[in-house]
């Protein structure tokens, strides 16, 4: 195991899930899970950068599906709803110690910092955890492909995705006890067996602009922490 970080620079997408447990809304022990997994990185010297979810509030593409609001509009509702998260982890952040800055691609300049690329750089290089809120600004786009964009924008040296399961396996582990977990895949396989790993817009930026990602767990403590010392956990998705 190495001794220091692997990687210097890293984006974390975490979903609307890992802000409460089984339920809606935010959930203080979830929350203070999230705090523990990501303080121990910044004392590392990592500089750490998250895209955040809105699915435990709204889930815009569900809330579309019944036809009474416009998909746009449903969007930006999630927007919205991973703005919510953003503060709400950079509060918690911050009541341990650790400075935070919350950043939305959409302007609501009295409750957050809009995201300039220049500007959540210099953040990082000064120690302090971003939070990247709104998705894109932009209807259509998943906050996966969002977090592949600010990632590439950010020069992270990785994109961790957090998930419900150990990585990405060759079927669905739930309803599946034997399958079986791909240790490393590339780009082409993801995209050609259509994992659902990431959807094909992220997958195809990743792999533009050669971007490793790292699919991995949440809920097993430490897991970040690992995964940024360099031991194998999860999926590694490389070229």
């Amino acid at each position: 195991m190495a001794t220091t970080p692997r990687y210097k620079r890293v984006l974390v997408k975490l979903s609307g899930e890992s802000f409460c447990r089984g339920g809606a809304g935010i959930d203080p022990e979830a929350m203070a899970t999230l705090v523990d997994e990501i303080v121990p990185l910044t004392k590392m010297g990592v500089q750490v950068a998250l895209v955040v979810g809105g699915g435990n509030f709204v889930r815009g593409r569900d809330l579309a599906s019944n036809r009474l609001i416009q998909r746009p509009t449903a969007d930006y509702m999630g927007m919205l709803a991973t703005v919510l998260n953003a503060l709400a982890l950079r509060d918690a952040l911050e009541s341990r110690g650790t400075p935070a800055r919350a950043m939305s691609a959409i302007a609501m300049t009295s409750v957050c910092e809009s995201f300039v690329r220049e500007r959540a750089i210099c953040h990082l290089t000064e120690g302090r955890v971003v939070l990247l809120a709104a998705g894109t600004g932009s209807p259509f786009f998943t906050t996966d492909t969002c977090a592949s964009l600010r990632a590439i924008e950010l020069e992270a040296d990785v994109l961790l995705k957090a998930t419900k399961v150990d990585g990405v396996f060759d079927s669905d582990p739930v309803t599946n006890p034997s399958a079986k977990r791909y240790h490393r895949l590339n780009y082409q396989q993801v995209l050609s067996e259509r994992l659902g790993v990431m959807d094909l817009t992220a997958v195809c930026m990743c792999m533009e602009h050669r971007l490793p990602v790292v699919v991995f767990q949440l809920a097993k403590q430490g897991n970040l922490t690992r995964i940024v010392r360099g031991e194998d956990i999860g999926t590694l998705i490389c070229e």
